[in-house]
């Protein structure tokens, strides 16, 4: 924020408002050039309002440059968060693979899907129980019984569960059952659903919308962090552009730039990002280059019969060959042990 003050502003006026505003924890700088004098304020601007300031007669303008999201930010949490969830750690070099089928179609896919990826190095178990379609004759998912199989899964294999919540009629549900809840790429900014979530206390990963802006991706998770109770991973699944080869354009360089911009860990889902599982192998490994927290991975035992995206699903075997691969990969870029990307 920026305060343009009159040319007859006196040396005792001015002090007296940069004491007040300093005595809140601001910083107030004086800038001066020529005949004209501003004040610069930088720190958390919560309950200074522009109309406030103007009723000083001294005060000529008040100019607003703050950007649309302050909790998501760097302004005010200049360090990475780091989150512990489920006895695993997100964010601050620590690296963690989600994966699993796109939809529940049974007990035994699930199990035997959850058995075969925690084998293989898998921290989470993600599974879709709700799922939204562009088509309403497509395969909707098994609902409140299919979240009842992931935990079944849960139970049987240790792993922690990650699925998508698609209304607020089952924020308490997904609260009690659910390790992280996810809010899909059509629901971001579904700015009641997002409340909803921020009052659960449970980690929210929040996926970026097919033609949404990372600024608009940020602005979305301070809908949720406003509510002060739950932890955001924000999520890269590509976005929507003119290109046809691919189902989306995964956008890799939003995982640098939001790292720039926010403190939050960042997920690169490259199954939904490409929409083939032969991309799904490169682009994962890009992704880790590029600095990714974490991977969320498309697996099914039987991609040819799989009721939803099929397409972008890999194999078992395949995820296991990925997995090895990205774990080499982390070490050859990570040399000094700090788990980040230093450049």
């Amino acid at each position: 924020m920026i305060i343009v003050l009159k040319p007859d502003a006196t040396k005792e006026q001015i002090q007296t408002i940069r004491t007040e505003l300093s005595g809140r924890g601001l910083l107030c700088q004086e800038i001066r050039g020529g005949d004209a004098c501003m004040l610069g304020l930088a720190g958390d601007l919560t309950g200074i309002s522009a109309d406030s300031l103007l009723r000083r007669a001294f005060v000529e303008r008040v100019v607003s440059v703050s950007e649309p999201y302050r909790l998501a930010g760097r302004r005010f949490h200049p360090q990475d968060s780091v989150y512990e969830i489920a006895g695993q750690k997100i964010g601050g070099g620590a690296f963690v693979i989600m994966a699993g089928p796109c939809s529940v179609e049974s007990e035994e896919q699930v199990l035997s899907i959850a058995r075969d990826v925690k084998r293989s190095g898998a921290n989470f178990l993600r599974g879709g129980a709700f799922k939204p379609r562009s088509s309403p004759y497509s395969f909707q998912g098994l609902g409140l019984d299919g979240l009842e199989l992931l935990k079944i899964a849960r139970e049987k294999t240790g792993l922690p569960l990650i699925s998508e919540i698609m209304s607020q009629e089952y924020a308490e549900v997904f609260g009690a059952d659910v390790d992280i809840i996810q809010i899909g790429a059509r629901n971001m900014q579904n700015f009641p659903l997002l409340r909803a979530v921020g009052r659960l206390g449970k980690p929210v990963l929040l996926k970026r919308g097919p033609s949404c802006t990372l600024d608009e991706l940020l602005a979305a998770a301070d809908y949720i962090l406003m509510e002060g109770k739950s932890p955001v991973l924000l999520c890269e699944r590509g976005i929507r552009t003119f290109e046809t080869a691919t189902r989306n354009t995964l956008d890799l360089s939003a995982v640098p730039v939001l790292k720039k911009k926010s403190h939050l860990p960042v997920i690169v889902d490259p199954s939904h990002g490409t929409g083939y599982w032969d991309l799904v192998y490169p682009m994962a490994l890009a992704a880790v280059a590029a600095g990714a927290d974490g991977l969320m991975i498309e697996v099914h035992n039987q991609p040819e019969k799989a009721l939803c995206d099929g397409q972008q699903s890999i194999t078992p075997v395949l995820f296991d060959r990925l997995a090895r691969k990205l774990r080499q990969l982390r070490e050859i870029i990570h040399e000094d042990g700090s788990g980040k990307n230093e450049w």
